[in-house]
């Protein structure tokens, strides 16, 4: 019985990869199993390979590995593709009557199942269903009770008609039933079935979830991809809490009718990808100057330019952090998981309106797509906390008016914070605007209340310092001479790592920084330790230009572009290799 097991299904773009691998992960899920998957996808509508990677343990999993025990492969590619991975016993399900199929050679030691996918599944109402057939296959490869599947795909096809649900029953069961009868071979999988209920999500259906429970009410955005899927998770479940979710007809406008719910006094949020970060710069300091909370999510994407939509990077600190002309206050918040991904959406929309500041909320394509299984404890409602920030209300606001009763939305206040009137408000009507303006919010050339309105923002990000806690999460050795830094998406591959280190004799200090703007001051981390190693995926090591900065002295650095996230026994070799140079 392998505890830790590795599948895939492999095609071209419009092969139905991915709904395929959603549901045996939902399967899989739904068994007690945890789940972690991974998807390399072209950015086509067809055409170009394209495949899902799942991993499944009985316990927590946190990253890919280099290596497959079962390939569903819909074509010759999809074999080539995977070929590193594949091992002696590794399992490879084709459709030989296929004409692309038909010469194909098993790798030497690997088992090939030849199965009559498209045939098959005619038979059992339609040749849309094959990747079905090739599921209930791989269930009597892994001795996976096939009444698992079941479930998924009633959660898949229920909305489509009883029929439709039971034809995709009847196509599983005669894959598992074709493999069965056809092939004498002892397979040696076996997935394990637990107790357990699992929740099964991704980081941006996460993100959606943090803003709903965060009390967001107002969603503008336009699609592009990786992060469509806010939008998506949105669409039909704010509207149940009196939100709105609107699909604008490009960026500009999505950060501008988000800038308009957050000035009439809704928790307001847009998502985008570095592109449309670009666009939206312009209105990204207008935010700031007038001071309206506003939660911007950036999903990264490979760039620069339109780049490559459907891989990995962390190319976007220094836009983030440097965006925009002028100085514009901001804090730049980088989940490193996909739980986090919830946690982290609340905490950016309360920062953003404790402090009145534009919030990125940044996550990448690798958290974005990827599915993983939670405990359903792991997100509780009870412990979201809503802190609306210094408002001001009819019988509080006389404090912050003039002798002539005019309300003063950029008062200058010791920690830079003003106070805040909700439109409706009896004495708080106020303008704002993005030209330099006085506490009234009127503009205004005056050298001294220029100097004044822009030290009186600063000490926003000051304040916050001193107030919130922007500690790092911590894992390994805590007494380790090497401290490995990262940030984002890189930290579940790396504390799998470390099981791999300490194998070969090697003990790492992790700290993974989920606060990238404020951030945490790792000086005298940094001057203890004996070797310091920055991993990031990008290519110039933008967050390790960062650390240098903060605590003047140099480290080294881990860098991977290739569209690819980090795997964990590939970043062990890394650090290995990195430590023996």
């Amino acid at each position: 019985m392998v505890a830790d097991f590795n599948w895939a299904i492999g095609g071209e773009a419009g092969d139905g990869i991915d709904s395929t691998g959603k549901i045996f992960a939902q399967a899989l899920s739904r068994s007690g199993r945890h789940v972690f998957t991974s998807k390399d996808f072209a950015s086509r509508i067809r055409g170009g390979y394209t495949a899902y990677k799942v991993r499944t343990s009985v316990d927590r999993v946190q990253s890919v590995v280099d290596r497959l025990d079962v390939l569903i492969a819909l074509t010759p590619r999809t074999i080539e593709e995977n070929l590193p991975e594949l091992h002696e016993g590794s399992v490879i399900i084709y459709d030989g009557e296929r004409t692309t199929m038909q010469d194909i050679e098993i790798p030497e030691g690997m088992v090939g199942l030849d199965v009559p996918l498209k045939r098959l599944a005619e038979e059992a109402g339609g040749a849309i269903m094959r990747n079905v057939v090739a599921l209930g296959a791989a269930c009597e490869v892994t001795d996976f009770p096939i009444e698992n599947l079941d479930s998924a795909l009633e959660k898949r096809f229920g909305n489509k008609g009883k029929k439709l649900v039971e034809n995709n029953k009847e196509a599983a069961r005669a894959g598992q039933s074709y493999v069965a009868e056809e092939f004498d071979h002892e397979f040696s999988y076996e997935l394990e079935t637990t107790d357990s209920d699992y929740v099964l999500l991704n980081g941006d259906q996460a993100i959606g979830m943090g803003a709903i429970a965060a009390g967001c009410r107002f969603y503008s955005g336009y699609p592009i991809t990786p992060a469509t899927d806010v939008m998506e998770y949105l669409t039909g479940r704010i509207e149940q809490y009196g939100g709105e979710v609107v699909q604008a007809e490009d960026e500009l406008s999505a950060i501008n009718m988000a800038l308009g719910a957050a000035r009439g006094g809704a928790r307001s949020m847009t998502a985008t990808s570095g592109p449309g970060i670009d666009l939206m710069t312009e209105t990204f300091g207008l935010v700031a100057t007038s001071e309206t909370p506003l939660v911007i999510c950036n999903v990264m994407r490979s760039g620069p330019s339109t780049g490559m939509p459907t891989k990995q990077e962390q190319g976007d600190l220094n836009g983030m952090l440097y965006g925009g002309h002028g100085e514009i206050p901001r804090f730049v918040l980088a989940p490193t998981t996909i739980d986090e991904c919830f946690w982290k959406t609340v905490e950016a929309f309360n920062l953003a309106e404790k402090y009145q500041i534009p919030v990125y909320l940044t996550a990448d394509l690798a958290l974005a797509v990827t599915e993983r299984t939670f405990d359903p404890e792991t997100f509780d409602m009870d412990q979201v906390d809503v802190d609306r920030g210094f408002v001001v209300d009819e019988e509080s606001i006389d404090a912050h008016q003039t002798d002539k009763n005019q309300f003063k939305p950029h008062e200058i206040t010791e920690d830079g914070i003003s106070p805040r009137a909700f439109p409706g408000t009896d004495g708080g009507a106020h303008m704002s605007t993005g030209l330099e303006h006085d506490e009234l919010g009127r503009r205004t050339e005056d050298q001294e209340m220029r100097v004044e309105q822009v030290d009186k923002r600063s000490r926003k990000v000051e304040t916050a310092r001193e107030r919130e806690d922007w500690s790092p999460r911590e894992f390994g050795d805590s007494d380790a001479e090497t401290l490995v830094i990262t940030w984002g998406s890189n930290e579940g591959a790396l504390i799998e790592a470390l099981d791999y280190l300490e194998e070969d004799g090697t003990d790492v200090r992790v700290l993974s920084v989920p606060y990238v703007f404020p951030r945490p001051d790792l000086t005298e981390d940094v001057q203890a330790a004996e070797n310091v190693i920055v991993v990031e995926c990008n290519a110039t090591g933008q967050f390790a230009d960062l650390i240098e900065h903060d605590v003047l002295e140099r480290v080294d650095r881990i860098n991977k572009y290739t569209g690819v996230r980090f795997n964990a026994d590939e970043l062990a070799r890394e650090i290995t290799e990195t430590l023996e140079a």
